[in-house]
């Protein structure tokens, strides 16, 4: 069975991101979600900042 990762992008609902899925034959099986961070200068120390989630899907090639 083929897999493949699909990331929900920016200027997208986590709903078109499926649907793209389903257009190309794959059915979600596994969600993921990893924060995106930024570095931000305080004084002479950097920090790391959360800016976003990014989701990403695993599809599963459907047997249709």
């Amino acid at each position: 069975m083929s897999k493949k990762w699909f990331d929900v992008e920016e200027h997208e609902s986590i709903g078109d991101c499926l649907d793209r899925m389903a257009k190309e034959g794959y059915m979600p099986v596994r969600r993921m979600e990893e924060p995106v961070f930024k570095e931000v200068k305080d004084g002479s120390s950097v920090k790391q900042e959360p800016v976003r989630q990014k989701i990403r899907f695993q599809g599963q090639k459907s047997e249709q």
